[in-house]
């Protein structure tokens, strides 16, 4: 069975991923793909409880700890915006909370997105990271 990557080999995987693609219209689409693959957020989570605020989109975030482990679910009504939180995902949920609090997403700039995506993306993307930080501190 493979070991699990960390927060810090996920997130270079990530940053690899996107440099094999030429232009921004590429990333874009890869991003939409990445959130089409992200499973559906049942509605009774689509409260103002979960409700990500800061973001332009509605986003719902849900986090469920088990065994000192934090997962997240996620949903979003926009296809980039749910590119965006798989991307967050993949680098932040089924972790240790303090994996989570001591690994800031580097990604972000890495990839580009803080200069390609428009400024109420970035930070509804910036405040989709301080929710689950948020949590994360409140797991930990």
């Amino acid at each position: 069975m493979d070991k699990k990557k960390t927060i810090k080999e996920e997130q270079i995987e990530l940053i690899e991923e996107f440099s094999f693609f030429d232009n921004w219209q590429d990333k874009y689409e890869h991003i939409i793909d990445m959130g089409k693959k992200l499973d559906m957020l049942p509605d009774k989570y689509h409260t103002s409880k979960f409700k990500v605020e800061g973001c332009v989109s509605e986003v719902y975030l849900v986090p469920k700890k088990n065994n000192n482990i934090l997962n997240f679910q996620a949903d979003s009504n926009s296809v980039i915006t749910r590119g965006l939180i798989a991307m967050l995902l993949r680098i932040y949920s089924n972790r240790d909370p303090k994996d989570i609090i001591s690994n800031p997403p580097q990604f972000i700039e890495k990839v580009g997105l803080g200069v390609h995506l428009t400024p109420s993306r970035t930070n509804g993307l910036h405040a989709m990271v301080e929710k689950i930080m948020e949590y994360a501190k409140e797991y930990s």
